[in-house]
């Protein structure tokens, strides 16, 4: 049976993916009205630029990290939150500087983002988390005055704002619950390996610690440990991951675990599509599903998400592209292609461990899901596509010692 012709799109979300569905829908011939509703006052900008060179430029201005305009004739009502749907009606609800209103939605489009989660303890002034330009500027300022910087959480961006604020010449404390940085996502060798590129360009390291909350009222002064122990500090960043931004979709219908559950062609529900960091869908290598928060991601699930939209008639197509990340900490470019997995079998295929500049491969099953390239871009095309292509690997060559001091 041939689907409802649509007449007009809601994006919610103003941010990479949601501007790019936009974008794509123009591009792929629809003509009727396109409205993108973002939550921030803000017009949407380069976000994996916060945590790099907005923070070590201070002549940087929120202007010049924003994103391309959008497609012609396309409305953007942005400082409007989106608080609820109601799937029988059709109708989404707003709220727009406190006045609350609704609107009618044909084909919807959610790209909401995520959240930055926040530690479950009082916070002072001083304590930051950094996801929107606001934030950015708002840590920035207080970078200025050359404080003690404590960094909770050693993930991308805790790392890429120690390397930021070592940029700057600030003395820089970086707390950790694993055993090494990045270790959940790109394994123990790695993570390995990368305590010793923190402890290289001077970033002090405290691993397998727990913060159990901060000192100072009217400022914070420092960060009390699980032990007792208070890490003095003039500023602290929070980094420990985002969730989903799913609260305003709670009671609609639609299924939620962890962001939003999509099929393979990253449809909700009829009409309904999601894309970016909200969007949790079935990996075609294997089925499981994932949600990622990468920049890239977001831009190219916007676009298969205005496809599905667009599929009136015919098969809406599978996301099935292979994305990437990239992060510049200290003297290294790190990129990431793929979607590494715990339990994944690593190894490194090119370069070795003690130098910085290398490639390490993760596989499962004999065939290759993602590669990780440290100061190697030259090499970032033909990972790709070896990994969209799930080339077999084979066994493991011995590798140095990744818990050599100056490894990576």
């Amino acid at each position: 049976m041939a689907r409802q012709r649509l007449r007009h799109v809601s994006v919610v979300g103003a941010s990479a993916a949601g501007l790019s569905a936009a974008r794509a829908l123009r591009r792929r011939g629809f003509e009727g009205p396109i409205t993108v509703f973002g939550a921030e006052p803000e017009a949407a900008y380069q976000r994996p630029a916060l945590s790099k060179s907005f923070l070590t430029s201070a002549a940087l201005q929120p202007d010049d990290i924003r994103l391309a305009a959008t497609a012609e004739d396309v409305r953007v009502e942005l400082g409007v939150r989106a608080t609820g749907l109601d799937l029988a009606s059709r109708r989404l609800r707003l709220s727009d500087g406190g006045r609350d209103r609704t609107h009618a939605v044909d084909g919807l489009v959610i790209a909401t983002g995520a959240i930055p989660r926040t530690l479950p303890m009082r916070t002072p002034p001083g304590v930051h988390v950094l996801r929107t330009v606001a934030d950015a500027i708002a840590l920035r300022a207080d970078l200025a005055h050359k404080p003690r910087v404590v960094i909770v959480g050693a993930g991308f961006v805790g790392s890429e704002v120690a390397s930021s604020c070592r940029t700057l010449g600030l003395d820089v404390t970086l707390i950790e619950a694993s055993a090494a940085p990045m270790e959940p996502v790109l394994g123990p060798e790695v993570g390995t390996a990368l305590v010793g590129l923190h402890r290289d360009h001077g970033t002090l390291l405290r691993l397998r610690t727990q913060v159990a909350g901060f000192t100072g009222r009217d400022r914070v002064t420092g960060v009390r440990l699980a032990d007792g122990e208070v890490v003095p500090a003039d500023v602290v960043v929070v980094g420990v991951g985002a969730r989903p931004a799913t609260d305003w979709l709670l009671g609609s219908g639609l299924a939620l675990r962890d962001g939003v559950l999509c099929g393979p062609d990253l449809a909700v529900a009829d009409r309904i599509v999601a894309a970016g960091d909200v969007a949790r869908w079935p990996h075609h290598h294997d089925g499981a599903r994932v949600r990622l928060e990468h920049w890239d991601n977001a831009m190219r699930q916007g676009d298969t998400s205005a496809a599905t939209l667009l599929a009136e008639n015919g098969t809406p197509p599978a996301f099935t592209q292979t994305t990437m990340f990239w992060s510049d900490q200290y003297d290294c470019k790190l990129q990431l292609v793929g979607h590494p997995r715990p339990g994944d079998l690593v190894s490194v295929t090119e370069g070795d461990l003690t130098r910085r500049r290398c490639v390490v491969v993760y596989s499962r099953a004999g065939r290759m899901t993602a590669a990780l390239l440290v100061n190697s871009p030259h090499r970032l095309r033909a990972y790709r596509e070896a990994v969209t292509a799930a080339t077999p690997v084979a066994g493991p060559r011995p590798s140095p010692d990744p818990a050599l001091p100056n490894a990576f």
